[in-house]
């Protein structure tokens, strides 16, 4: 029998989905963490040959027998650093004497792509820790608006919410600015009670700003003004995301799924978000992915597979 293997791989964990040649699942399994640019390539490629052995054990099956294995990876975002794992892996494998059809390396955003439309077009808004968004239009084209990273981008997302929320508080201890809730809550949960404690734990501690964003969504369920103003702020600028996508996939109706906790999950954020989506851009349908990464891992290593045919 053929298998298919579709992996989404994180900084803590990667999840696996096998199929058939027919996309129909028939195991899935957790693996070790596959962040090749945190751990390096050979390290990672190990992680994924032992992951492969693991299900070939499973279902008593040949290295022969997987026709196509895709990853889906953070970092893995150009083609020249997703081709330093694809080398490495084919490196490793041959060194443990197996040498497989098709592996294949790709961004983690691309295959949540595949995954929520099911391969047809659609786009995704990730926003957690950074954020990015991708797009598929009808002929297939791969549109993204935003990752440009902490220093040129992530509006909207936990990062940039948690940093506005601190530079509310170093305000505050300077005198800059009127007394926010933020500060309290961040003594609260975080220890950080002057602007000695704030510079320490942001400079020599290596303080997850991130961390900060659900404080703030509690200081703005409380009316706390400075919150309000950086959610209302950050929210405007997804909403920005959405307008460019909107007109580079040029689409009478723009199917947009989100990704990440902050926007996916229930919270005043999230809510003020989708409330402005709502008023402002009728033409986005809001929807549930169809599928989680790993199987839009699956059905575009079938892509890739078909094509490899006519190679």
């Amino acid at each position: 029998m053929n298998y298919i293997i579709g992996m989404d791989g994180g900084g803590t964990k990667t999840h696996c989905a096998v199929t058939d040649e027919d996309g129909v699942k028939i195991y899935e399994c957790n693996g070790g963490a596959s962040n090749f640019l945190v751990r390096g390539a050979e390290n990672v490629s190990e992680t994924l040959f032992n992951l492969i052995l693991e299900i070939k054990n499973h279902l008593n099956a040949d290295f022969s027998d997987f026709k196509a294995i895709l990853i889906g990876s953070t970092g893995a975002g150009r083609r020249n650093d997703a081709e330093k794992l694809e080398k490495e892996f084919q490196k490793y494998s041959e060194k443990e004497g197996v040498k497989f059809n098709l592996f294949r390396v790709e961004s983690d955003a691309r295959i949540a792509l595949e995954g929520a439309f099911s391969g047809k077009p659609g786009s995704i808004l990730i926003a957690g820790t950074g954020s990015i968004m991708f797009g598929k239009d009808s002929a297939g084209n791969i549109h993204r608006v935003g990752g440009f990273g902490r220093f040129l981008g992530d509006e909207g997302s936990g990062y940039v919410i948690g940093r506005k929320g601190l530079v509310a508080v170093s305000k505050e201890f300077d005198g800059r600015a009127k007394t926010t809730l933020i500060s309290k809550l961040v003594n609260e949960k975080f220890g950080i009670d002057s602007t000695e404690k704030l510079i320490t734990e942001i400079y020599k501690n290596n303080f997850d700003i991130a961390s900060v964003a659900p404080v703030v969504f509690g200081a703005a369920e409380k009316k706390d003004e400075s919150a309000l103003k950086i959610i209302d702020e950050e929210t405007d600028e997804l909403i920005l995301h959405i307008r460019a996508m909107a007109k580079k996939l040029n689409q009478p109706v723009l199917s947009l799924a989100f990704i990440g906790g902050i926007i996916s999950n229930d919270n005043i954020y999230s809510e003020t978000f989708r409330k402005k989506i709502k008023e402002t851009l009728p033409e986005v349908n809001i929807k549930q992915p169809d599928y989680p990464p790993e199987m839009g891992a699956v059905l575009l290593a079938k892509e890739f597979l078909s094509k490899s045919y006519y190679l």
